[in-house]
């Protein structure tokens, strides 16, 4: 893995996170190329990480084993057809764009056997705490198959699906899913305040009391229901807020607001997926 070369297109935050967990983890820094439009981003990556960069493309992607899509949506088709007529080789291609389909991309690309990882992180990749969901076409091999997971480990957690159609689903939980969090947060603090603390101490009891939670779930093994219910003492505090949670329909209100995420998902890629 920390032989292959690999070439970003975009060199904003994702690409930034990216990169800097790859270096962490033991990667050369005169493996990586970063191309991007903009000579402030070039040259700020340039002096962070001592990473080649370019302001063109095809060049950057020339000689890469691996070359990691990190643009919007709205140009990735651009950069995709200018790929798919300037390279003379076919290297991984691992796209982060949010919503594009890989039916979309091979199309663009004008090569139905191109290798392609459609990969939907999530914001707490920033800080290399972040979800991956990734989805392989049949011409990605095993090893290359590793190598993409390698990558996008770099910026946290993965999870493979071989039906991409699921990747609509990961969007609407985990793509979307920090702001669900970030929202319940927010009320708690309101809540908070209301009862006198203020916004400081509401901001740490409410923050560490997430972080602790999150942490207890994924370490302890158990499943949400069985943690709660361990500290759901019948007729005490916690039970009393559950009811009030459970009365105003939480499960139903969660269910209907990540099907409405999964709805909107589908019909982004749909806008996307243009000829």
């Amino acid at each position: 893995m920390t032989s292959a070369s690999i070439t970003f297109i975009g060199g904003g935050n994702m690409a930034t996170s990216l990169i800097g967990g790859l270096l962490a983890g033991g990667y050369d820094a005169h493996n990586f190329h970063v191309a991007d439009p903009e000579a402030a981003k070039r040259e700020a990556l340039a002096q962070r990480f001592g990473v080649a960069v370019s302001d063109n493309n095809i060049m950057a992607a020339e000689d890469a084993d691996v070359v990691v899509l990190a643009v919007k949506p709205q140009v990735l088709r651009t950069v995709a057809e200018a790929l798919g007529e300037g390279l003379r080789t076919r290297p991984l291609l691992i796209s982060i764009a949010a919503g594009v389909r890989t039916s979309s991309m091979l199309r663009w690309l004008d090569d139905a056997g191109w290798p392609l990882v459609r990969a939907m992180p999530n914001t707490p990749a920033l800080i290399k705490c972040g979800m991956s969901g990734l989805f392989a076409t049949a011409d990605v091999s095993s090893e290359q198959r590793a190598l993409a997971q390698a990558i996008l480990d770099a910026a946290g957690r993965t999870q493979w699906v071989e039906d991409e159609g699921l990747m609509d689903a990961i969007t609407a939980v985990s793509g979307s899913g920090p702001a669900y969090f970030f929202l319940f947060m927010e009320a708690m603090q309101a809540a908070a305040g209301k009862l006198g603390l203020d916004a400081d101490a509401a901001r740490t009891l409410v923050l560490q009391t997430a972080l602790g939670a999150a942490r207890m779930a994924d370490e302890s093994g158990e499943a949400p229901a069985e943690l709660r219910r361990r500290v759901t003492s019948p007729g005490g505090t916690t039970e009393s807020a559950v009811t009030v949670f459970q009365q105003g329909g939480l499960e139903a209100l969660v269910s209907a607001a990540v099907e409405g995420a999964l709805g909107r998902a589908r019909a982004l890629a749909q806008e996307l997926d243009t000829d």
